[in-house]
C-alpha cells in the first residue's frame, strides 16, 4: 500500500476502520488492515468523508469586495459593479486572487471545483485562460472543471458565441448559460437553444445560471421548464445543472409540483447558492422581506438532485465566505430548517455524493474500494457532528496524496487565570520557542 489511514470513522454506528490506498485509489477498507503502508497516518478515531465538491464557484471574481463596494446589494448592482471591475482585470491579479480561493478550498477539504469564468467582450477570455493555467498548476491538489459562462448574455452581447467557441478550444469542459440576462423571453429561449446547440456540437455538459429572482412574474426568470423540455428533447438527461433557481420558491405548491416532476424527468441537478441568494434576495421589500432561496425541501422530496455551493467569495454578489462547504452547508441547514440528524446527513450528501452527480463524476467518487482516493479526515470523532462542529480538516487527500494538513492546538486556562508574574506552566518563553525552530 502507498498509504494507510489507520483508525478512521466512516459510520457512527460501526467500528473504526483502516483505509488502504494504492495508485491513487482506495484499495481496501477494513478493520485492522493487516498490511503495511509506505506511509501511514493514525487518524485516532477522526471522521473521514469523501472530498467536497464545489459545483459552482467563480474564481476570477473573488476578493473584489473592497475595490468597489456594492451599496444597494441587488443583483443588478452586483452585475454592474462586477462589469466595471472586470473591465480592468489583469492576468497577474486574477491568478493571485484565484490561487487564494483555491488554497482556501483545498484546506477546507474540497477536491473538485466547477469554475464559472465569464466569457464576454468586457474581460474577453482572461477568466478561462487563467483557469486553464491553474488547472495544470494545481493538478495534484484539486481538479478544475471550467465553464464557458456568458454572464452578459448571448443575444444582447455580440461576439459572445465566438468567444465561447474559443473558450472551448482553450480547454473549457462545460457550456454555460445565463438566460435571464437577455432583453426578452424570446431571446431567453434563443439563449437556451444556443447553449444546447453548442453543447451537442462539442459533446459537453450544460451548466446554466437560471431563474435568479424573488418571484415568477418575469418569464425570463422562469426558464427552468423550457430548459427541462429542451433537455428531454435533446436527450441530455443527467448532463444539465442549473444554479440559483430561486424564482420557483415563490410558486404555490400546485404550480411548483409540475415543474419539479419535469425537472426530475429531465434528470437536471439544481445547485442552490444560499450565501449569494439570501444576501441579494428581497432587496425591494419593505416589510416581511423575502430571502430568495431555491425550494430545496420540495425539490428533494420530489426526487430532484440538489447540491449546494459557495458561488462567490467576497465580492458584490457575496461579500463573505472562505470557500468552505461546511460553512455554507451550516447556513443552508438553518435557512431550510434542516435540524434533525437525518437532515444534517442530507446536507453533507448535498456537498459530496449529490454534488459529484451534479458534475458527472459519480462513478469514480466516494469512500469505497476502487474509487479515487479523494477524501478528508475531519478533526471530530462523530460523523453526525461534522456539520455542527465545522471542524478543521486534519488531512486532505487528492488521489491518495496529501494535499493539505491542518493542526490545531488549543488550551483552555481554567485555573491559571490571566494575571501572572510568571509565565504559564504550559507557555513557551520566547527564548525557548526560538531554540526549537
Amino acid at each position: 500500500m502507498d498509504m494507510i489511514i489507520r483508525r478512521v470513522r466512516i459510520e457512527d454506528d460501526k467500528p473504526l476502520v483502516d483505509i488502504g490506498i494504492k495508485d491513487g485509489r482506495i484499495a481496501a477498507i477494513e478493520e485492522q488492515l493487516d498490511r503495511i503502508g509506505t506511509e501511514e497516518i493514525d487518524a485516532e478515531g477522526r471522521v473521514a468523508l469523501p472530498g467536497f465538491i464545489e459545483a459552482h464557484l467563480h474564481l476570477e471574481k473573488a476578493f473584489l469586495h473592497r475595490r468597489m463596494p456594492a451599496r444597494l446589494g441587488t443583483l443588478d448592482e452586483a452585475i454592474r459593479v462586477t462589469g466595471i471591475l472586470k473591465s480592468k482585470q489583469e492576468r497577474k491579479d486574477v491568478l493571485e486572487r484565484s490561487r487564494k480561493v483555491l488554497d482556501m478550498a483545498i484546506t477546507s477539504g474540497t477536491t473538485l471545483i466547477r469554475a464559472h469564468p465569464d466569457v464576454d467582450p468586457i474581460q474577453n477570455l482572461i477568466g478561462v485562460e487563467t483557469a486553464v493555467e491553474l488547472r495544470d498548476e494545481y493538478r495534484d491538489l484539486i481538479d478544475l472543471q471550467i465553464v464557458a459562462f456568458p454572464q452578459e448574455g448571448i443575444l444582447k452581447t455580440p461576439g459572445v458565441v465566438e468567444l465561447m467557441e474559443k473558450a472551448i478550444a482553450l480547454g473549457a469542459d462545460v457550456v454555460g448559460g445565463c438566460p435571464y440576462n437577455e432583453i426578452s423571453w424570446d431571446d431567453t429561449k434563443k439563449h437556451v437553444d444556443t447553449v444546447f446547440a453548442m453543447a451537442i456540437k462539442h459533446d459537453l455538459p450544460v451548466d446554466m445560471h437560471a431563474d435568479f429572482s424573488d418571484d415568477a412574474s418575469d418569464q425570463r426568470f422562469m426558464s427552468a421548464e423550457y430548459i427541462a423540455r429542451k433537455t428531454i428533447e435533446t436527450g441530455y438527461q443527467g448532463r444539465v445543472a442549473l444554479g440559483h433557481v430561486t424564482s420557483p420558491g415563490s410558486l404555490e405548491p400546485e404550480k411548483l409540483k409540475p415543474l419539479i416532476d419535469l425537472l426530475r424527468e429531465a434528470d437536471i441537478t439544481i445547485v442552490t447558492l444560499p450565501a449569494t441568494d439570501v444576501y441579494l434576495g428581497g432587496r425591494k421589500d419593505v416589510v416581511n422581506q423575502r430571502r430568495g432561496l431555491t425550494p430545496v425541501r420540495a425539490l428533494r422530496a420530489g426526487g430532484v438532485n440538489v447540491a449546494y455551493a459557495s458561488n462567490n467569495v467576497r465580492n458584490a454578489f457575496t461579500p463573505f465566505g472562505k470557500a468552505d462547504p461546511l460553512v455554507i452547508g451550516n447556513l443552508l441547514a438553518h435557512l431550510i430548517q434542516f435540524g434533525t440528524p437525518d437532515h444534517q446527513a442530507e446536507i453533507l450528501k448535498m456537498s459530496t455524493t449529490d454534488a459529484a452527480r451534479a458534475v458527472g463524476i459519480s462513478k469514480n467518487y466516494g469512500l469505497a474500494v476502487g474509487k479515487s482516493a479523494d477524501l478528508m479526515i475531519l478533526d471530530t470523532q462523530v460523523v453526525a457532528d461534522a456539520l455542527l462542529d465545522i471542524p478543521a480538516r486534519s488531512w486532505v487527500f487528492k488521489r491518495g496524496r496529501i494535499a493539505a494538513m491542518t493542526k490545531l492546538d488549543t488550551k483552555i486556562c481554567r485555573t491559571c487565570g490571566h494575571a501572572h508574574s510568571e509565565p504559564h506552566a504550559h507557555a513557551k518563553t520566547k527564548k525557548t520557542a526560538s531554540a526549537t525552530r
